[in-house]
């Protein structure tokens, strides 16, 4: 009898016939007696044909897996927050009660970051903002360890926290660029491009506005107040010493996105919409200006000024 090369067996077919079949093992394939090496468990099929049986997995195994898994996943939600947060939406604490009662001390909002941007802002919008500079005063930070507070810092920065807001700002836009905004007239109201607006966010008790003021927005900016006006440090009082609009309004720049709902706690949670109806009437600019804020070329002063 001729010696079977290694990798190969020789059985006997049912019909007589001498059949070669394949075996993967690390040995020598021999009878069906032989088998495979211990370490290498082979199951005979029909026709004499070995096929490999996979090794029982342990309980380290799996868990290795189950880490494994658990890793991707969380890693994916940590990209998927972070892009959510950078260009679509972002949670922000409302420390202050300068919006109240619209919104509450400890309130958590959710901005929407396509505003301004492929959504243009509107008279109404509430706004989150950067500091334009000396708005806020400096907070003292509260120590809670470094690695609380570093894991606080990366859950923010990821977007799984609110951010707490310590160097921004929430108001409501009154005025876009180009407007004329004023107050008060006669029955104590503000007046947007000579229109006077009925304004039904106000905190009860409030008026439009203790101090008097009469500015036209700039180019590129934007004139904000809060709700809660005599608790509101805004457009108004950064204003001087021009008191024109230059410095007390809002670059556009600075704004982060709108306010779009409130979603802590969950006994005020609500969708914020623009008060449409409160500028509806408002002209898309004052009259005898165009929409960036300055007069028309024919009625510009000599010298190309401002």
């Amino acid at each position: 009898m001729t010696p079977s090369a290694p990798g190969a067996a020789t059985g006997a077919d049912p019909d007589g016939d001498d059949q070669q079949a394949d075996v993967t093992g690390d040995g020598e394939a021999g009878d069906d007696e032989a088998g495979a090496d211990a370490g290498d468990p082979v199951r005979r099929g029909r026709g004499g044909r070995g096929e490999r049986q996979d090794p029982p997995v342990g309980a380290l195994g799996v868990l290795g897996a189950a880490v494994k898994e658990l890793v991707i996943v969380v890693g994916m939600a940590l990209v998927l927050s972070f892009v959510v947060k950078t260009w679509l939406l972002q949670a922000f604490y409302i420390p202050s009660g300068s919006m109240e009662n619209t919104l509450r001390i400890d309130d958590r909002v959710i901005v929407s970051k396509l505003t301004p941007g492929p959504i243009d802002l509107r008279r109404g919008d509430i706004v989150v903002f950067a500091d334009p500079g000396s708005w806020l005063e400096p907070v003292v930070q509260q120590s809670h360890g470094t690695v609380v507070t570093g894991l606080r810092d990366a859950m923010m920065f990821v977007g799984l926290l609110p951010d707490n807001s310590e160097n921004h700002l929430i108001k409501r836009v009154i005025g876009l660029p180009g407007d004329h905004v004023k107050c008060c007239d006669q029955g104590g109201r503000l007046t947007v491009n000579g229109v006077p607006v009925k304004e039904p966010y106000l905190m009860p008790g409030d008026a439009a506005s203790e101090s008097e003021f009469d500015i036209t927005v700039p180019r590129g900016r934007v004139w904000v107040m809060g709700d809660h006006r005599s608790d509101s440090s805004d457009s108004r009082f950064h204003d001087a010493p021009g008191n024109d609009g230059r410095q007390g309004s809002v670059d556009e720049r600075l704004i982060v996105g709108r306010a779009v709902a409130i979603v802590w706690p969950l006994d005020h949670l609500t969708w914020l919409s623009s008060p449409t109806a409160t500028f509806a009437k408002v002209p898309n600019h004052a009259p005898g200006e165009d929409r960036a804020g300055t007069p028309p070329a024919g009625d510009r002063p000599p010298g190309g000024g401002d």
